[in-house]
């Protein structure tokens, strides 16, 4: 049974990955920093459905504190899928952006994919296999009025998706990034009503968790062996 983490776990689309690679046979490492409680209820119910899940609590802008959770588990067997689902938004038109919500975004979304991804790569690499997925946005590829901090730390992802794939091609690990657009969560529901979703998507409607966790589960698989260095885009013909 291959071992996989998802990072912010515990939210809606996160929580949607964790359901598909549980239902494809993964024990499933459930992160989460401030929705702990929402995170052991998804491991209960992942369980209660016949599958394999734990929750690891963490800051993944600590280096420290990832090591002190990752380093016992790989201790015993490698984490072979990571999913690079952490990330948050904390938008303002640039003149008024303060220095604390660029660093706060690029920390988590940047600098975590670092500090979690880089422990698990020397386990991955004994084995010669493993899958890293990062989720992005459509931001990162289009951009966004407001969003310039998010944009730069889901873009640099892009960046750093495509050249470690090539550090590690020869391995049997493939990178790949992941990058929706509208997707229904609470934070969405929030930012866009239906009336402009119609006008931004060309399907006319968000995408759901479930869509973006699908494509996800097909990159984490045996049959995507030969996919890497890509940004795919999920987002109803957004672009």
């Amino acid at each position: 049974m291959k071992h996989a983490l998802v990072t912010g776990g515990s939210g809606g689309i996160g929580a949607a990955i964790c359901r598909r690679l549980a239902a494809d046979g993964c024990h499933v490492l459930i992160h989460a920093h401030h929705g702990v409680a929402a995170a052991q209820a998804l491991a209960e119910s992942i369980t209660a459905q016949g599958g394999s899940a734990q929750v690891l609590v963490f800051d993944v802008t600590d280096s420290a504190a990832v090591a002190d959770a990752l380093n016992p588990l790989l201790e015993n067997t490698p984490i072979q899928i990571l999913v690079n689902n952490a990330g948050i938004h904390d938008d303002a038109v640039f003149p008024g952006l303060r220095s604390e919500q660029w660093h706060r975004v690029i920390d988590v979304s940047l600098h975590g994919f670092f500090n979690v991804t880089q422990p698990l790569m020397m386990p991955m690499i004994r084995t010669r296999w493993g899958r890293i997925i990062s989720i992005t946005s459509v931001a990162a590829i289009t951009g966004n009025r407001g969003q310039v901090n998010y944009a730069a730390a889901k873009g640099a992802l892009h960046s750093a998706t495509k050249s470690l794939a090539l550090e590690v091609a020869s391995r049997g690990i493939t990178v790949n990034a992941v990058a929706p657009g509208i997707i229904t969560t609470s934070m969405s529901q929030a930012s866009f009503d239906a009336a402009t979703i119609a006008k931004l998507v060309p399907m006319k409607r968000a995408g759901q968790p479930e869509e973006v966790a699908d494509l996800v589960g097909f990159l984490a698989s045996e049959r995507a062996a030969y996919i890497s260095g890509q940004v795919i885009s999920i987002n109803g013909g957004m672009i």
